[in-house]
């Protein structure tokens, strides 16, 4: 006598697969926020670490730095050498690594060790991130591919506007050291819902380091890099440099700027939601279409940057450039044939060659007398120069088409 097993109407599956999907995204999103945190909570907590290391504060900013190496470092390393681990035990993997990162750093006790843990912390940054788009993608239904990276990402968008006050509070009242567990705490979390929420999915058949390589033979890829890395400059340029602008030039007073720091997290998580929802309709047009967004922005902000009230709208609007995240993401994806992880991890290094691309040629400006506002008219110019980097793409795809 044998029991059947029953059979789900297309309904109750369709059902099944969004809670699957919606479960895993939750999951891989708390790693996301905890990411987020560590990364952006430093930048508060500069004087705590300066005093408490007998450093000063542009010294302590090497913490940034050596935590942005990591992350472009770690994400090609990682991706190539892990590519044959089945994703959820990569995801956990990696995020352990962050953990124990963090976790170290709240034990450092000197600066050289400190800056050494931070480009240790940096490493997982972008492969996870990379490995959790991948998944959100192959769980959600063709048509919802970027919103699903969307999901993901909104851990770390969110993590501006939860995450980074909370671990700042706790630096404040308890040491910059609390932070650090703060977020060490949040990563443990993030794995033990990575392995109980993410399904089992394991790597690409033929997976192997020497076939991830091979995205880099694909010109494509590097375009799509190179759109990243240059147009999404901008926003890092004028944002390097926002709280002196605000202060200097709108004539905010300093407790009305945290209120207006939140409004460019909040312009993340607006522009992270509407621009996944775009490119799952259009891909390549929202492409564009957020490159010319991002230069609109940029001319905007030098005349509003003058007046308190235009300048916060500004500032969220400047938020909003991280639309072209999932986009990117997606379209990594698309062009990079077999190597899907290396590719997808490449992103992010390519958005922190953004940061350091966009802030060096801003402070460039500042330092030439050029006015705190210079650095917008720095974005447009790089916005430019994505835009052009899009139509090279463009136009180099439709010549290999025939």
């Amino acid at each position: 006598m044998s029991v059947s097993s029953p059979v789900l109407s297309p309904a109750d599956a369709s059902a099944t697969n969004e809670r699957t999907l919606v479960r895993a995204v939750l999951a891989m999103g708390l790693g996301g926020f905890s990411i987020g945190t560590g990364e952006f909570v430093i930048m508060g907590l500069l004087p705590e670490v300066a005093r408490d290391m007998g450093v000063s504060i542009p010294q302590a900013g090497h913490l940034i730095s050596a935590y942005a190496l990591g992350v472009v470092v770690g994400a090609p390393v990682l991706a190539v050498l892990a590519a044959h681990w089945g994703r959820r035990a990569l995801l956990m993997a990696l995020m352990a690594v962050y953990a124990l990162g963090n976790f170290a750093s709240a034990l450092a006790p000197g600066f050289g060790s400190l800056t050494a843990l931070r480009l240790v912390s940096g490493l997982p940054h972008g492969t996870y991130f990379g490995v959790a788009a991948l998944v959100a993608a192959a769980l959600a239904r063709p048509h919802q591919r970027a919103r699903a990276v969307g999901w993901v990402m909104l851990g770390l968008t969110s993590a501006t506007l939860v995450g980074v006050p909370i671990a700042a509070t706790l630096g404040e009242h308890f040491g910059w050291r609390a932070a650090f567990a703060f977020v060490g705490a949040i990563a443990v979390a993030a794995v033990v819902m990575v392995h109980r929420w993410v399904p089992a999915m394991p790597a690409t058949r033929g997976a192997s380091p020497l076939r991830e390589l091979g995205a880099l033979a694909r010109k494509q890829v590097w375009f799509t890099l190179g759109v990243g890395a240059i147009g999404f400059g901008g926003m890092f340029s004028v944002f390097s440099y926002i709280k002196p602008t605000l202060i200097e030039v709108a004539g905010m007073p300093q407790a009305v700027v945290p209120l207006a720091l939140s409004l460019f997290g909040l312009g993340m998580v607006a522009g992270n939601l509407v621009g996944s929802r775009m490119a799952d309709k259009a891909l390549m047009p929202t492409v564009g279409k957020l490159l010319a967004w991002s230069i609109v922005v940029m001319v905007l902000f030098v005349p509003a940057a003058h007046h308190p009230l235009a300048a916060a709208m500004a500032t969220f609007a400047l938020g909003t450039l991280v639309a072209i995240g999932p986009a990117l993401q997606i379209r990594l994806m698309d062009v990079a044939g077999d190597a899907q992880t290396l590719a997808a991890a490449l992103n992010h290094s390519a958005f922190n060659a953004a940061n350091a691309l966009g802030a060096w040629l801003g402070g460039l400006a500042i330092a030439a007398g050029l006015g705190w506002t210079s650095t917008a008219w720095v974005g447009a110019l790089l916005g430019l120069g994505g835009l052009g980097m899009f139509a090279w793409a463009l136009a180099s795809e439709r010549r290999a088409r025939g």
